[in-house]
């Protein structure tokens, strides 16, 4: 198989589905000669055999089944842990009326008994199935499902959550309510979008994603999925290529926009991530005043220049060999860098605008993140969740969507630049509709100057001409592996010298 079919298959595993899309697939599969109660044996059996790599050939599990096809999964599950020997109860918190479909013929395979709610304390149990709701879910729970939920959770002993923990919305990671805390969960044919935004992904534990035998390729075609996990298989074809006789400029030229004296730092270690993901040169243009103290520091790779307003960036952006413009880090809230913003946006260069750029545009009368759409070169904006209530808050349509995907998409049609929505669940979303929710990172990357450094690694991809979506994506990777690699005790400025280990081990083309 060559790269090209490698990555078209890669990217179908990638995919995200809603809870929507996943019927749709299921639907698929039926049509195509698989009954729905086959699919349900399949999933059951992989929920059984996580069971099993926990408990063992001994143990007592007790399985809570909710009134849905989420309960038939864990009757079938129960049957087949039965069968391997273990001590198996199941509890319907609802009750045993109400059973539909290929659930209520999964119940009628348990053939056993099924307790009520007030059985949940009677007797010990190794390990806990949650087979309440699954990822469909979209009111808060309530009731006895509430009240099996906090038994879940206060128990103290491994639970296994099937599809997604029940109380966590698949579409958006939300809970409404309360919600179960699972030890692990396992899901079928493809993640969703709430496996890995917040606090879904908190609640699921690690999550095994189960093949119960939908047809893929036919099922992806027919719900048309632009959504995807962050992964190399996404973004390596676009990955820059250098030969041999290149120089720094066909590497690619960063221009670095910076503040005053009161802000060196920041600009400097996303110059320096810049360079560090393989740019040829980044120079960084201040205030005058700040220039002696730029040229006094290290490293010398970085180059520096005055420049005082939007006119003399004018000048400068006339040298056709800059490839990518950074403006945000410590570029300050003053006259000129709203001056240096609107230049940035009136050239054509690719551009990231982070951090103070992005409070400059939320500020500009005018049209704001709109003011992008009419730009020729491409755009990417980078806000943490308070510079995007600035950017987006006042748009009714994206301050009432309750996914951060969603809300990442919209913010990105509004503005025609792709977003990268940062946080512990990093979405980046383009124009097209195309978006991608990050699964690297860690704690030890809220650390001041990490953003800094995100920012200048997408705008060193960007110069490299890597196009703007899949070099938000590959940055946003990296950066967050560094964080896991590095570990706690981290400082921005280790982030880019963790940068080249990362990149010799990357499975590019």
């Amino acid at each position: 198989m060559d790269d090209t079919n490698t990555d078209r298959a890669g990217k179908a595993e990638l995919a995200l589905l809603t809870t929507q899309q996943i019927a749709m697939a299921d639907r698929a599969a039926i049509a195509a000669g698989t009954p729905g109660i086959e699919l349900m044996e399949r999933a059951g059996r992989a929920v059984a055999h996580a069971v099993l790599r926990r408990a063992g050939a001994r143990g007592c599990v007790m399985v809570l089944c909710g009134p849905g096809n989420n309960g038939g999964d864990g009757f079938v599950a129960a049957r087949l842990l039965r069968e391997n020997g273990l001590k198996v109860r199941v509890v319907l918190p609802g009750g045993s009326d109400g059973f539909k479909g290929d659930a209520a013929i999964a119940l009628e395979r348990w053939a056993g008994a099924a307790e009520p709610l007030s059985a949940l304390g009677a007797a010990h149990s190794d390990i806990l199935v949650d087979a309440l709701f699954g990822a469909g879910l979209t009111r808060p729970l309530s009731g006895a499902f509430a009240e099996a939920v906090a038994f879940l959770n206060g128990m103290g002993c491994p639970v296994v959550a099937v599809d997604i923990p029940s109380g966590v919305s698949g579409d958006t990671g939300r809970a409404e309510g309360i919600a179960v805390r699972a030890s692990e969960t396992v899901t079928f044919f493809r993640l969703k979008p709430g496996h890995l935004l917040q606090p879904g992904r908190s609640l699921c534990g690690p999550v095994t994603v189960a093949d119960i035998g939908i047809p893929a390729r036919e099922a992806l075609d027919a719900v048309g999925s632009s959504a995807f996990r962050n992964d190399p298989a996404l973004w390596r074809q676009a990955w820059p290529k250098q030969e041999v006789d290149t120089h720094k400029f066909r590497r690619g030229a960063v221009a670095v926009l910076a503040g005053g004296v009161a802000g060196v730092g920041a600009p400097r270690l996303s110059a320096r991530a810049a360079l560090r993901i393989g740019a040829g040169l980044a120079t960084l243009l201040c205030e005058p005043a700040a220039l002696p103290i730029h040229a006094a520091r290290g490293p010398d790779a970085l180059m520096q220049r005055a420049v005082a307003d939007g006119a003399a960036l004018e000048v400068f952006l006339e040298d056709r060999r800059i490839s990518g413009i950074l403006a945000g880090p410590a570029l300050g809230l003053d006259r000129r860098a709203q001056d240096l913003v609107r230049a940035v946006i009136e050239s054509d260069r690719p551009a990231v605008l982070d951090a103070d750029a992005l409070t400059a545009l939320a500020g500009f009368s005018d049209g704001g993140a709109r003011l992008l759409r009419g730009r020729h070169g491409e755009a990417v904006l980078t806000p943490h969740e308070g510079e995007f209530q600035r950017l987006f808050g006042r748009e009714t349509a994206i301050a009432g969507e309750p996914s951060k995907l969603e809300r990442t998409r919209k913010a990105a049609a509004l503005s025609g630049a792709v977003v990268v929505y940062k946080g512990a669940d990093t979405v980046i979303a383009a124009p097209d509709e195309r978006a991608a929710i990050n699964a690297t990172g860690s704690a030890a990357l809220a650390t001041a100057g990490s953003g800094d450094v995100l920012a200048g690694m997408i705008a060193g991809l960007l110069a490299q001409g890597m196009p703007a979506f899949e070099a938000s994506c590959a940055a946003v990777w990296l950066h967050g592996l560094a964080g896991e690699r590095l570990g706690m005790g981290l400082i921005a400025d280790d982030l880019p010298e963790a940068i080249p280990s990362l990149m010799r081990d990357l499975p590019v083309a």
